[in-house]
């Protein structure tokens, strides 16, 4: 008998992790494989934190996050899609992943269906299979990367749980339009189907950002200050959604995270201080930068926010055979198996330097015409 248990089998190690630990053998690479911010954390909240550390608030927090944020966070929530969250309906959580882990424990039992539009975030299937869920894939890859409503109504069956969406999009960095949601929206009401909507994202946007709960009231949504704050490591989020859902997470939260991290909490609240359109600005210049110069050798997905970009691999090459001719170029890129059944893309991260993404965009160039 196996000393593991089970559920660890149906889960394997993460392919991005697999080009970090790859990236440390590499001398000095082009690395636009990593998802997060090359910005700081912004000194107003770097200030607010050390404040926290010594005036001793190092403590346990209540399981659903510090009343002060929790207060902030709905005010925002408010401002951003109109809605107004009951203090059931919301909690702090450790990080959008930490959301999301939540959420599906609470959610899935064994032998549930969670829809997964295709490509996808790498954490979504694993964690679907882990807690004994079976993931269906929504393929998008002939719809732009968008949602074809009846090709979603096609794939329900009385087994399925949820649909999880996100929005912006990892890998694609493709933002689902409000005509889009009230379509998927009118599906999910037909069938009565949560939706989980991950907008971690949401504050890189370059066109119109439109949370699913704003056109769907059956909507739990996991957002964060992870990306846009540079925060990646600070592990913070939240969720807010349906009262029944939310009240369970935050049992699940008693008995596995036991609260978000308490200085990180307290630092948060100085977040309203930083001025974000400056951060903004600049990566939409080098989504502009990137864009201009892949597209001129590779198929490129919409790219309306996050930081990626995701390329369709040249003509009779997997995405991962071109994957190792960057890396024998010295630059660093996540093949596409990483994030979706087909291997016929690689995802380009454009969080580095100017120059390294001029660099890195002409080389990923003459490989594709060689």
């Amino acid at each position: 008998m196996s000393r593991l248990a089970a559920r660890t089998s149906r889960i394997d190690s993460s392919g991005i992790r697999k080009v970090f630990d790859l990236a440390k053998q590499l001398k000095d690479p082009i690395n636009l494989s990593i998802g997060q911010p090359d910005f700081d954390v912004p000194d107003a909240v770097k200030q607010a934190a050390h404040a926290a550390i010594d005036s001793g608030k190092n403590m346990y927090t209540p399981t659903q996050g510090i009343p002060e944020l929790r207060a902030q966070l709905i005010a925002e929530e408010k401002e951003f899609t109109g809605l107004e969250w009951a203090e059931e309906e919301f909690i702090i959580t450790s990080g959008v992943s930490g959301g999301l882990f939540l959420a599906l424990m609470a959610l899935i039992e064994e032998g549930d269906e969670v829809i997964i539009p295709d490509p996808y975030f790498v954490m979504y299937k694993h964690l679907v299979s882990l807690f004994g869920g079976t993931p269906v894939y929504l393929d998008t890859y002939d719809t732009n990367f968008g949602i074809d409503a009846d090709r979603l109504a096609s794939l329900i069956t009385p087994k399925t749980k949820l649909l999880l969406l996100n929005s912006p999009g990892n890998p694609t960095g493709r933002i689902f339009s409000r005509e889009e949601l009230e379509k998927i929206a009118a599906v999910c009401r037909k069938h009565q189907l949560l939706v989980v909507s991950d907008e971690i994202y949401r504050r890189f946007a370059y066109v119109e950002m439109v949370s699913m709960a704003e056109v769907y009231e059956d909507t739990l949504v996991l957002a964060g200050h992870s990306k846009a704050f540079g925060m990646t490591g600070w592990r913070l989020g939240y969720a807010c959604g349906p009262a029944d859902v939310v009240q369970a997470m935050t049992k699940v939260q008693q008995y596995s995270f036991v609260c978000a991290p308490a200085v990180t909490q307290f630092a948060a609240l100085a977040c309203p201080q930083v001025e974000l359109s400056p951060y903004i600005a600049d990566y939409r210049a080098k989504r502009d930068l990137m864009a201009g110069i892949l597209s001129q050798s590779f198929e490129l997905g919409p790219p309306d926010g996050a930081f990626y970009l995701w390329a369709k691999a040249p003509e009779g090459m997997t995405g991962t055979e071109f994957v190792e001719k960057a890396i024998a170029r010295n630059v660093l890129v996540i093949p596409g198996a990483v994030f979706s059944e087909r291997d016929t893309h690689f995802r380009v991260c454009y969080t580095v330097p100017d120059d390294k993404l001029r660099e890195g965009a002409n080389i990923l160039c003459e490989l594709a015409r060689s």
